[in-house]
């Protein structure tokens, strides 16, 4: 799906959408492009996108007015853009339903192999949808609710378990704290950050070779967490 795959930049700088266009047609993409959330949201209801990337910082309809409009009725990859240190502004666009974020100022290949991530979720199903997730040396069972490795069942307690398979139903996405403790611990918590280092880092020690270096759960500083299936 990768080639002659359709992509939305937003962005209100007219030198960063030039440079976000020229290096996209040059990697086989087509592109549209927008400099304001209005002009993006009339260009996506024009010609549907495979992956939108989206600067927040945008006068008048701003890019978490875009996500919120969008997420009404698409799925559509997004990956937001964000100033450096701006990190509310990032947890607050993935609260909103952005998948994937890049700070400014960014590298255009590290911008390509976001998106190229993005079209490669789309070309397979999402991970709720399988019955056995295998990555890696790792497989979990989600009708038995097992998890293996190495052909070795790990023993998780039942909130390791519920982290660990939320954030597999939504591999390869970035999960804010709030969003994951609100969905295991219940919509009454989102600011327990400590209770996800606790559990995260009791996941890290029986499915991770090195915890220091973690090949499927992955830290976002700041942000919250990502599970990787390219492990």
């Amino acid at each position: 799906m990768t080639a002659g795959a359709r992509i939305l930049a937003v962005d209100d700088e007219v030198e960063i959408r030039r440079a976000i266009r020229a290096s996209l047609l040059n990697a086989g993409y087509e592109v549209d492009v927008a400099g304001t959330g209005d002009e993006a949201l009339a260009a996506f209801e024009r010609r549907r996108s495979d992956v939108i990337v989206l600067d927040l910082a945008m006068p008048g309809l701003s890019g978490f007015d875009v996500v919120e409009q969008i997420r009404k009725t698409s799925s559509v990859p997004i990956i937001v853009l964000s100033v450096m240190g701006d990190e509310s502004d990032k947890i607050k666009a993935l609260d909103l339903g952005a998948d994937d974020y890049l700070t400014k100022p960014f590298g255009m290949g590290e911008l390509l192999a976001r998106i190229r991530v993005a079209l490669r979720h789309l070309a397979t199903p999402p991970a709720g949808a399988a019955a056995i997730l295998k990555s890696g040396d790792l497989v979990v069972d989600f009708e038995r609710r097992r998890v293996i490795k190495r052909d070795t069942e790990v023993h998780l307690t039942p909130t390791e378990y519920e982290i660990l398979k939320y954030l597999i139903r939504h591999a390869g996405k970035v999960i804010t704290h709030r969003a994951l403790l609100q969905a295991v611990w219940g919509p009454e918590y989102g600011t327990e950050a400590h209770y996800l280092r606790y559990f995260v880092g009791q996941l890290r020690k029986k499915l991770e070779d090195d915890q220091a270096r973690p090949r499927y759960i992955l830290t976002e500083p700041g942000v919250g967490y990502r599970f990787r299936t390219e492990a």
